[in-house]
């Protein structure tokens, strides 16, 4: 029983593969982003999966009574793994040559555990937000890769055993299947929401859908052969994904009660699609079939392009520049399709060939990945990328002396901005600071301690951090807040009215110390490239090009945070301020051949130490009205 080709199918992947390129790029027209929900094209592609593995098993199991794994899984391997090494390969000198050196080992790894078909358990584990730092990630994307191999694993498996001895059950054992992991997804969005993301059994529904509807043509021989339905309902399917790209956003709970909106809307125009309705002819058109059948290879090389030329700052600026990139990810992609997919896929090549070439490349990049995982190739940076200092875990914090008492609220920021004071005896005489810092694990503060200089070392750490900010708030005089702004899951984006309510009513000095010092491992990147520090010309450019992009970060991005401070009349000091010369146009790196900055905005002992004098003008800015 052959299938029949669908060209809609195909279609529907065109929009998919869309929404998520458009999503990816951020495209924003007057401040609104109007594929803000285009993240939802992986559940489009989980539906049609679904749909075509179950149609296919279902079959071949009608047809001959049995199901040929080896072949199923031959062809998956000729499907996936040709283009995805590809990309791989083509990525590893890009990737050397401009990632930076502290993020190589997480570069290697997420492509290690992509060629296992694990990647989502470990960007899960790394903490990684997808939304917030996917592109920072050349291989995020292969998360969802990953959850489909998954299921093309265990699914064929478990519809062979059932379909052998439970037959009549298979749907209502997907049925189950579906309301189980709908229901487990809604609630581990809610409580759990990295596990909802990157798990399988809160995205094995979306699966199920098209699992569902393959069983129902199968059985039944046929799809709706209602009319006026067949006219109607496709267009219904296209308003609701539709709406889910311009109106879905990266705050709502996702996967969860709410993504059956567009998975109804995949659903309906799959059973529903007629030759003669409207919506199935625009899908069945040959751009939108041209679009569909290179997908694959779109969204494999459309994302660590858009990472690479996002780190080189290409996409900055000029929208012509943007359109260029385009047009090299689609050329790669024609490319990829007409010279590596479809030679793959063809029956004419032996699959021993396909595979060997597989193998050999498959070596290639797990063996480069290992080697510079092992290898310590920044000799200057393993010997001066030192940490900053971390301070001992106080409980004694209710002796304190007679001097003001500066609470520091943040992240690793904040630890960092207590090691510039510390290093301020002057400072240090008139005042007492001491931190509560928030380690992140995965979106949420999991645990948050107390810190500071006091002789008498305890650790204290609270898993609810308001509450614990509320309590060590009680004891200060001043208040200072510093983290990175770039996730919304930080302190004070996620407790901001609760915190600006409480400094209000109690009417304490409250300062943001503003994070717009980025691109500091300019650095690093220069020692990764060259093996060795700059000469003094070469270290006045780097200088130089650091204080231009702090300039164009405040223009383009702190313009918003600068805005919501000045409403709240919260008063605020950016780093930039403090840290670079103004009138030199330049941002010190190094001094005394030490390196200032461990990463790319963390200070190192030195650092701390050569920006302790700048604490005075902060606590002067905080105290004057």
């Amino acid at each position: 029983m052959k299938l029949n080709y669908r060209p809609e199918v195909d279609g529907l992947r065109a929009i998919a593969v869309g929404a998520v390129i458009f999503y990816h790029a951020q495209i924003s027209f007057l401040g609104y982003e109007p594929f803000s929900g285009g993240f939802i094209g992986v559940d489009i592609f989980f539906v049609i999966s679904g749909y075509l593995i179950t149609s296919i098993i279902l079959k071949e199991l009608l047809t001959t009574g049995s199901f040929s794994f080896k072949y199923f899984y031959e062809r998956r391997i000729r499907r996936i793994l040709p283009v995805l090494l590809l990309v791989m390969l083509a990525s590893l000198p890009v990737a050397y040559k401009y990632i930076q050196p502290y993020e190589i080992n997480e570069y290697l790894k997420s492509i290690l555990y992509s060629l296992g078909f694990s990647s989502n358990f470990y960007f899960h584990n790394s903490g990684l937000e997808y939304a917030v730092e996917g592109l920072k990630h050349p291989f995020v994307h292969t998360w969802s890769l990953s959850i489909e191999e998954q299921y093309y694993v265990l699914f064929p498996i478990i519809l062979f055993f059932t379909f052998k001895y439970f037959r009549k059950y298979i749907i209502h054992i997907l049925l189950l299947g579906f309301v189980i992991s709908l229901g487990f997804a809604d609630w581990s969005s809610r409580s759990h929401p990295s596990i909802s993301f990157y798990f399988i059994h809160t995205r094995m529904w979306e699966l199920l859908m098209g699992s569902i509807l393959a069983y129902l043509e199968v059985t039944l021989g046929r799809r709706s052969k209602i009319k006026t339905l067949n006219l109607i309902l496709p267009f219904v399917g296209i308003v609701l994904i539709s709406h889910s790209i311009l109106f879905f956003d990266d705050e709502m709970l996702h996967p969860s009660i709410y993504t059956l909106s567009p998975i109804v809307g995949v659903s309906l125009i799959i059973w529903f699609s007629d030759k003669d309705e409207i919506i199935t002819k625009i899908l069945s058109s040959k751009l939108f079939v041209g679009i569909g059948l290179i997908s694959y290879s779109l969204y494999l090389w459309h994302y660590p392009f858009f990472v690479f030329t996002n780190k080189l700052g290409l996409t900055e600026g000029n929208i012509f520049k943007k359109l260029f990139i385009f047009g090299i990810i689609i050329f790669l992609s024609i490319f990829s399709y007409y010279f590596i997919e479809k030679p793959s896929r063809s029956k004419k090549i032996k699959f021993w060939k396909i595979g060997s070439i597989l193998v050999i490349k498959f070596l290639i990049i797990a063996a480069v990945c290992i080697h510079f995982i092992n290898l310590k190739f920044h000799p200057f940076l393993t010997k001066y990328n030192d940490e900053h200092k971390k301070f001992e875990l106080n409980y004694n914090y209710n002796n304190f002396d007679d001097r003001k008492n500066i609470f520091i609220i943040g992240n690793s920021y904040a630890d960092d901005l207590l090691s510039l004071f510390y290093n301020n005896s002057k400072l240090n005489s008139n005042y007492y600071f001491y931190t509560a810092v928030g380690d992140v694990i995965g979106s949420n503060y999991q645990i948050n301690c107390f810190r500071s200089f006091l002789e008498d070392n305890k650790k204290i750490c609270d898993k609810n951090f308001f509450s614990y900010f509320q309590t060590q708030y009680e004891k200060s005089d001043f208040i200072i807040f510093h983290e990175m702004f770039e996730n919304p899951n930080t302190y004070l984006s996620s407790n901001f009215d609760k915190t600006i309510k409480l400094i209000k009513k109690d009417k304490k000095k409250f300062i943001v110390f503003l994070d717009d010092l980025r691109g500091a491992d300019i650095l690093d990147i220069y020692i990764h490239r060259k093996g060795d520090l700059p000469n003094l010309k070469d270290l006045n450019d780097l200088e130089k090009e650091l204080f231009k992009k702090v300039i164009s970060f405040e223009k383009r991005d702190m313009e918003r945070l600068k805005n919501k401070f000045i409403q709240n009349n919260i008063k605020f000091l950016t780093r930039s301020e403090l840290f670079c010369d103004y009138e030199k146009k330049k941002c010190p790196l190094i001094k005394y051949n030490n390196k200032l900055y461990s990463d790319y905005g963390h200070l190192t002992d030195n650092g701390a130490k050569f920006f302790s004098i700048k604490g005075e003008l902060f606590i002067e800015k905080l105290l004057n009205n």
